[in-house]
């Protein structure tokens, strides 16, 4: 790896947008599924 400080903000802004997109998708998959387990005690 490189020592220059630009590339470690470029990797550091690329491991924080990682996390974000991890954490959104993983609270829409909490949502979706916890909206359908309720759906199915209401309907089914």
């Amino acid at each position: 790896m490189s020592d220059d400080p630009e590339y470690a903000e470029f990797v550091g802004r690329k491991r924080a947008r990682t996390k974000v997109v991890a954490w959104t998708v993983i609270i829409a998959m909490v949502l979706v599924g916890g909206g359908a387990t309720v759906l199915t005690l209401l309907f089914g």
